[in-house]
């Protein structure tokens, strides 16, 4: 009888997808002994890269149910991946802390509450001789901006994680294949993933992570999955001001829902996602902008050097994310809305379970 050691080292895994999801769980995978495969015709297009890499794990305000078990899962693997990764990479980390403002009393109040009642050390109110505050309100030019920072959370590099991710991939062998699969289906023990050009991909099991098009490779009426587009932007402004440092602003925060990032003196980015469309509306830079009642004149005066967005998934009908074993050695893992990073690692981990029970 063959061990399970074998078992693994003998069998292949098909990965659709190529964002953070599809290559995590392509490195949880590798590191068990798989042969993986990942397909991707898009790579370079998917929503990954509209990600900003916020990691909102311990102020989530919800302390339980299914959403909270993986971002508290997610929080305590993320450092132990970190060190992992940097064998490839010595620069990527987790950039702390996390800020979330709002100008909002009743908000502030929410948040307030949250603090008091969880009375956790590394979740503090932010007061308002807190020079962070004093700083935020002086950039902005305004005077009522309130929040909270978490010690604890932060932001990773998106970008510097996906290009760390392909090193690992790279350094292990991982076959990629540019094929757009059409069509998966189950034949004796095995699947086999037909491209548009007629390929035929063989594997013991297959782990659906691409986003929208998921759907489009299972029986949609048995599994009863059903998931929309949510168009996450983001762009960088660079702002011609003397009086203006953008690097006396913490490193990464959230004002009303936006998420701010300085990336120098003069340049900083605006992300959000919420618009449940394929397409960005013209007005982006309102659009994004618009998180203050009275824009600071420096805003207003800015230049959209760059601007990008990436179409997200989010289920319909039931909680983000969708990770379900369909059928024997069929997994999906999609609809992760925008915790992609941060909850990649408890997904994997739990990919990486059912895929070891199949075997076992």
């Amino acid at each position: 009888m063959k061990s399970l050691k074998e078992n693994f080292q003998k069998a292949h895994i098909v990965i659709i997808g190529s964002g953070i999801i599809g290559k995590f769980n392509a490195l949880e995978l590798s590191e068990l002994g798989f042969q993986i495969t990942i397909i991707d015709p898009t790579e370079l297009q998917n929503s990954s890269y509209a990600a900003l890499g916020l990691l909102m794990g311990n102020m989530y305000q919800k302390r339980r149910g299914r959403s909270w078990d993986l971002r508290k899962q997610s929080i305590e693997l993320w450092p132990q991946w970190i060190t992992f990764l940097q064998k490839f990479n010595s620069e990527l980390n987790i950039e702390k802390p996390l800020i979330q403002l709002t100008t909002n009393e009743e908000k502030f109040k929410k948040l307030e509450k949250f603090i008091y009642e969880n009375n956790n050390q590394n979740l503090r109110i932010l007061e308002r001789d807190s020079i962070f505050i004093k700083n935020i309100n002086k950039t902005f030019q305004t005077n009522n901006i309130k929040g909270i920072i978490s010690f604890k959370d932060g932001r990773i590099n998106p970008f510097s994680l996906l290009q760390t991710l392909d090193k690992y991939l790279k350094h292990k062998k991982i076959n990629f294949s540019t094929g757009e699969i059409i069509k998966i289906r189950k034949s004796k023990n095995q699947w086999i993933s037909t491209t548009r050009n007629n390929e035929d991909i063989k594997s013991d099991m297959v782990i659906l992570c691409n986003s929208l098009k998921a759907i489009d490779l299972i029986d949609n009426i048995s599994h009863n999955i059903t998931l929309k587009p949510v168009l996450g932007q983001a762009m960088e402004i660079d702002v011609n001001d003397g009086e203006v440092d953008l690097l006396s602003l913490p490193k990464q925060f959230n004002i009303n829902g936006k998420n701010i990032i300085p990336k120098s003196k003069n340049k900083l980015i605006i992300g959000s996602t919420d618009e449940y469309s394929t397409k960005p509306e013209e007005n982006t830079f309102e659009k994004l902008t618009n998180f203050l009642d009275k824009k600071p004149n420096w805003l207003l005066k800015g230049k959209i050097s760059k601007k990008w967005y990436g179409i997200r998934s989010r289920p319909d009908g039931e909680p983000s994310p969708i990770m379900k074993n369909l059928e024997d050695g069929l997994i999906v893992c999609t609809g992760f809305y925008k915790n992609g990073i941060l909850l990649a690692p408890a997904c994997s981990k739990w990919v990486a379970n059912e895929i070891n029970n199949h075997f076992s």
